[in-house]
């Protein structure tokens, strides 16, 4: 018999479980390609009571994505530590382990996911994901060394995901641009945007060892 009630404790946990359980089959499946009832179900409760904690799946997205940024500024912070690794090769790294998205554990959206999902959010939900998305790359560069002006930081959020959508959009979304030239294309952002941000260390005063990040 299904239990009838549940403690603010409880709830808590169930929807840090289905948080956890969306994080898990979208960084492995695709955001579209994951389903409610797969969520749902590997929680081990019913359609009903997980419409209790998130009315859309676009609602339960969103909350997914807020709870990734922790795990990504984790994994930044471990290479910036990683002395077997030189500064502009960690950041390459990084940028390598986003762009393979689904094979690295990270939701990634594409440009229809967006569509979808942002087009439904009210007005104040837009905003908090704005202050949380300027946030996390704000703290991605200050780990990479770089001081987070706002104008710095908001190339920086384009520059990265116009590289995630364009990897992630061929062939299928962008069907006139060369899938075999698709690893060459991302190899080509990836050197743009180091370069950029190595200027910027530079230009922030930061000593760029010929090992080392000098952090």
């Amino acid at each position: 018999m299904p239990k009838v009630s549940y403690s603010v404790e409880e709830r808590k946990r169930i929807r840090d479980e289905l948080l956890q359980a969306s994080l898990e089959l979208m960084s492995a499946q695709g955001i579209r390609h994951t389903t409610i009832e797969q969520v749902y179900k590997k929680v081990g409760i019913s359609r009903t009571f997980f419409y209790t904690f998130f009315p859309t799946k676009e609602d339960l997205v969103v909350e997914m994505l807020y709870i990734q940024q922790p795990k990504i500024i984790r994994y930044v912070n471990e290479l910036m530590a990683d002395t077997s690794c030189d500064w502009e090769n960690a950041v390459r790294k990084f940028f390598y382990t986003c762009c393979k998205g689904e094979k690295s554990g990270i939701a990634i959206l594409s440009i229809e996911e967006q569509q979808m999902i942002f087009r439904r959010l009210s007005a104040e939900s837009y905003k908090t994901f704005r202050k949380k998305q300027f946030s996390l790359f704000s703290k991605i560069l200050e780990s990479f060394g770089v001081s987070p002006d706002r104008k710095r930081v908001e190339l920086f959020i384009n520059l990265c995901l116009a590289m995630l959508v364009t990897i992630k959009a061929i062939p299928e979304t962008m069907p006139l641009l060369v899938p075999e030239a698709v690893n060459d294309t991302m190899e080509f952002q990836i050197n743009s945007i180091v370069d950029y941000l190595s200027r910027l260390r530079q230009e922030d005063g930061s000593i760029l060892p010929e090992r080392g990040r000098g952090m």
